[in-house]
């Protein structure tokens, strides 16, 4: 008999999520299709699908995560999560269209060059009212919002140097830039934030 290798588990995970489900709730509220961008273990995709069933969750990430996923997603045997795709954020992005994104923890593992990347490769894949929701740390007027979010940097910076906490203000010019405005800037659990935009719909 096969012995299936265990789940990938993430602590950080089990925290967050039911504070971000929250979030989600209301910004995906009238949404259909998400794409999830770095969705790492797959344990917020399958917390989330289960909670949104009015929602198709996709999960991407790049190949080396994409077994894990698949784990939790077999093992979750959702009707609304549909098998993970490879996806780097530098391309080939998906043909398909969604009407909402979300994020967790991913800009500061990312280059700058990658963050930049990430929102160029977003018009192409989303309708034209879609939200957009990234969870994670980020510094306002380039400092840190506590002394445990600069040591974090500073780990992040010793493992590699393109990494890094991103200023607020960076990455809101970004998503501007690709047409979206701001609607939530809210204060989470453990020193982070849920960025929530949306870009409205063409006449």
């Amino acid at each position: 008999m096969d012995i299936l290798p265990d789940k990938p588990f993430s602590a950080a995970c089990e925290r967050n999520r039911d504070p971000i489900l929250a979030l989600l709730r209301s910004h995906f509220a009238d949404r259909r299709r998400v794409l999830e961008i770095g969705s790492g273990t797959g344990q917020h995709a399958v917390h989330f699908a289960a909670a949104l069933p009015q929602l198709v969750w996709q999960t991407s990430d790049r190949p080396e995560w994409l077994p894990g996923i698949r784990l939790w997603l077999a093992e979750a045997g959702l009707p609304n999560t549909p098998p993970p795709i490879e996806l780097d954020v530098r391309g080939p992005w998906p043909g398909e269209r969604f009407d909402a994104v979300f994020s967790a923890n991913t800009l500061h593992i990312m280059g700058w060059p990658e963050v930049e990347a990430l929102f160029a490769g977003l018009p192409a894949v989303l309708a034209d009212d879609a939200r957009l929701t990234i969870y994670g740390p980020f510094n306002y007027g380039g400092c840190f919002t506590s002394a445990s979010n600069a040591a974090f940097d500073a780990g992040l910076r010793a493992d590699d140097p393109k990494r890094g906490i991103r200023d607020f203000e960076a990455v809101d010019a970004l998503a501007r830039g690709i047409g979206f405005e701001l609607v939530e800037d809210l204060a989470m659990p453990a020193n982070n934030r849920c960025l929530s935009w949306r870009r409205p719909g063409k006449p």
